[in-house]
Formats: structure tokens, sequence, C-alpha cells
């Protein structure tokens, strides 16, 4: 399962820096996973050299995307009532607005968006987004148009994204797409196809001009980050046909971050999102031999329980995953761990939750992202496993799950007081425009009196008190490191 942003975040309408010359204006929106907000930064970057500004007035739209996620039926409902929007103030202000759907929505529900509902005049995949320019020449012609086809190579890596309602300060960087992992309750394989991965050398290419146009940290991301193997192209599962040579070159996830770090040693880096199956030591070695790299990995578990981890077609058990944990414990000690978790998948028993919950005692996780399993049409659940734990049971098992969760992120952040702590500024606090807010090493949120500090300082934080998922502190001065 893909990492979810945070819905505070979602549906987020981006802004970029407006092109000289270009008369048409475009609206896109975004939901669900980091992927899609950097695949939304591919889209306006291909749409600004087809003559399109963005926008954040709806009404005035002359094209209106919106970038969708399956990973969950909320995110779903979620964007049918925002098209709902869209289409109300098409006919009833701007009847020459075309709106599109894009990402892992419009790769599952292709037809019935066009052909059944006739609610939007543009389809387009996950791996189509070049294709754009053609498909909305066919809209201007009166057609409907659709491009969902899975690509076996295509990773936007020739493309530079347009930083999209950016803070200056951080930036993903996407390095993967794609997975082989086949999951039974995951729409990606799907939706995004098969593992590749981007050339280490656009990647390089790419966290450069990023320090250069002023970014302090940037973010890996991929659907499965650890799987990231470049061999001069193609699939991941075709490695095995490489050449000597291919094979004797080619580079890993390990070497990638090693090839980052020492790139920009003044930048700092993240990544997302891990399966425990594929992250290796050379990983957690790297990690530790790079100041710059960040203390923090999320590291989706799913369930606590062996039984219920087969049915989910997780390659791991829950002792390899015990010792993965004991072994990011000793080589980085002061590394924050976050999970994804899932209650109430088919089949699970009272004894299964309580695997999850003695699993989740074993790692006292810094944070988590917690559902209830929705079925997901097309997934391999769906299709052979009864969705038979009841609503009521599931609910009450993700509220025990969320309550430890907050007592152990409680914990965590206790950790932390009286720390000084390297801190990135980023924004200013939403409780208070006295305050910075930024986040340390483990990706925990730190709040500080603004003082005479900026946005993307570096700035050492002695931290004074915490809430369950917050760090409050008072700055002492600028960090050596940076």
């Amino acid at each position: 399962m893909e990492k979810i942003i945070d819905e505070k975040k979602q549906g987020e309408s981006l802004i970029l820096e407006q092109k000289k010359g270009n008369q048409r204006k475009l609206f896109i929106e975004s939901y669900g996973c980091q992927m899609n907000f950097s695949d939304s930064e591919i889209v306006a970057s291909i749409l600004n050299e087809q003559g399109y500004n963005t926008t954040q007035n709806l009404e005035e739209a002359d094209l209106v995307l919106v970038n969708t996620c399956s990973i969950r039926d909320k995110a779903e409902q979620t964007v049918r009532k925002r098209l709902e929007k869209y289409n109300a103030v098409k006919q009833e202000r701007n009847p020459n607005m075309k709106v599109g759907v894009l990402g892992c929505m419009a790769e599952r529900l292709k037809a019935k968006f066009l052909e059944e509902e006739k609610i939007v005049d543009l389809v387009v995949g996950p791996d189509a987004y070049k294709d754009l320019p053609n498909l909305l020449a066919e809209v201007d012609e009166g057609r409907d148009a659709i491009n969902v086809i899975l690509s076996k190579d295509e990773t936007y890596g020739d493309i530079s994204p347009v930083r999209l309602n950016s803070n200056g300060v951080t930036a993903f960087v996407s390095i993967t797409r794609g997975c082989d992992n086949m999951c039974t309750f995951c729409v990606v394989p799907f939706t995004r196809g098969r593992e590749r991965s981007r050339d280490p050398q656009s990647i390089i290419e790419e966290v450069n001009d990023l320090w250069n146009k002023g970014y302090k940290e940037v973010t890996l991301l991929g659907q499965n980050v650890d799987s990231f193997l470049w061999y001069g192209g193609g699939l991941k599962k075709d490695f095995d046909k490489a050449s000597d040579m291919q094979k004797a070159t080619a580079v890993n996830f390990a070497m990638l971050l090693e090839m980052c770090a020492k790139a920009q040693p003044k930048m700092r880096f993240r990544f997302s999102t891990s399966n425990p199956q594929d992250m290796t030591l050379d990983v957690i070695e790297t990690m530790a031999k790079y100041n710059n790299i960040c203390k923090y990995i999320h590291l989706p578990v799913q369930s606590g329980s062996n039984r219920i981890l087969k049915e989910m077609n997780r390659q791991h058990t829950r002792e390899e995953y015990f010792e993965l944990i004991d072994n990011i414990r000793r080589i980085i000690p002061d590394c924050a761990i976050s999970q994804d978790m899932i209650s109430g998948f088919p089949t699970e028993t009272e004894a299964d939750h309580q695997d999850t919950l003695s699993l989740m005692e074993y790692v006292k996780y810094d944070f988590g992202f917690m559902f209830a399993y929705s079925e997901r049409p097309g997934t391999l659940a769906e299709r052979k496993l009864e969705d038979d734990i009841p609503l009521d049971i599931k609910k009450r098992r993700l509220n025990e799950i969320i309550a430890l969760q907050q007592k152990h992120g409680l914990m965590r952040t206790q950790e932390h007081v009286g720390k000084i702590e390297e801190v990135l500024v980023e924004k200013a606090s939403k409780r208070s425009d006295a305050h910075w807010a930024g986040r340390n090493s483990q990706n925990t949120m730190v709040v500080f009196p603004k003082g005479n500090y900026k946005v993307g300082d570096f700035v050492n934080v002695k931290i004074t008190d915490c809430t369950s998922a917050t760090l409050i502190g008072e700055a002492v001065g600028y960090s050596d490191n940076y």
C-alpha cells in the first residue's frame, strides 16, 4: 500500500509561476499518495509548454484535472464529489471548461467515466501524461479522449517537473514507477504497472538542479524504493536477462542513496516507501554512514499476524520483520520508524488482531497510517476473499490500533525532550504566526519561536515539551552541519 498524505493536504489545488504568453488556464487537484502530487508536477510541466498556466480559481479554468487515488474507497468517493462540483461549475458558469481524470482511478474506471456516466472529457492513466497534447487536441475537436496504456519503460526522467505550490525548501524526486509485489489488497500493480527504475544520472541532475534553485531537502519517491535497480533500462523482473556488463554496473537503492548524499552533502535526503521484504542491510548502513540522510524509515507492515500476512501475499513474516527492526535499531539507534496498518482484513480473527497489537508493542512506532480494510475492485482479495468482517468490528479494532499508536507516539516524542536537534525551517506554524515549523531528521514536526530565522534555515532547537505528534522548543543557533 502506498503511503497516503495527510487528508488535510489532500485535494490541494496547485499553482506555479506563470509563463509569459500562455493564454489558457489549468486547475489541477491531487489526491492520495506523494507519487500523485509528484505526477501533477510532471503534468503541469507538460501543459505549461502547451500554453497553460495554472490557476487557483476553478471558475476561470479552461481545463480542470483531478489526479486520483484508488487505494481506498473513501478516496474514490471524495474524487466523485469533486467531479460533481466541477461539472456544476461547467454547466452554470463556464460551458467551455473541459474536465479530465488522471491517475489510478483513470486507469481503473476509464469506461465508466467516459461512456457510462459521461462526467469527464478525457481520461489519462499514470503512464500516458506525455500524450496529453494529443488527447487535448481530440477534446478540442469535440471527441472524448482516453489513454490508459501501462508502459514498460516510462519514468518521466526526461521531464523537469515544475514545483507546484512549493515552499521552495522541500521537493519530491521520483525514482521508480510501478510495483511487482501483488499484495492482494492493493490496486497499484493494476493501475501503475510493473516496476521500472529511472536512470540514476537523471536523478542526480534533478537533485543538483533543485540545490541550485535553493531547495534544502529531497524525498526520493517510489511505490517501493528499495526495489530500485538500474541496469540500463527495462523492467526489474527482466534483470536476469541483462548482460554481464549491465549486471556488473547496475545501481541498486543503497548505491543511489550514497550517490545523492555525496552529490549534495549539504542537502537532506528522505525516501518513501519501503517494503520490508526488499530493505537490505546495505541501505541501513548507508543511512548510518551519511549525516544528510535522514534517520527515518516508513516501513509498512499491514498486519502482525503471519496468517493474515500470507493472505495479503506479503513476502515477509512477523519474525522477519522483527529481525529487520532489530537491525535498524542496532545500526541506527535514533532512527524513527512509522507504519501502515490495516484492520479487519478478510478472515481476520481476534487472535490475528492481538498479534497486530503485540507487534506494535514490540516496535513502538513513532507514528503511523492506519485504516479499516475496504475492498478494492480488481484486486486479488476482492476476487478470492469474502469481505467478512463486520464494519463495527473493523472500526473497534482500528480504534484500538490508533489508541496504541497514540500511546507509543507520545512515548517517542517524549524521548526528544531535553535534546538539541537540527530542524529545517519549512513554514510558519499553523498554531501561531510567531513560530516556525519544520522537521527534524526523524520526520517529527518541531515548532519554535521565529526569532531572526527564515524558511530554509537549518536551526538547532532545544526540545522543551511535546505532544504525541509535535515537538516544542527554543532555537539555540544555526546548525554547524550545514
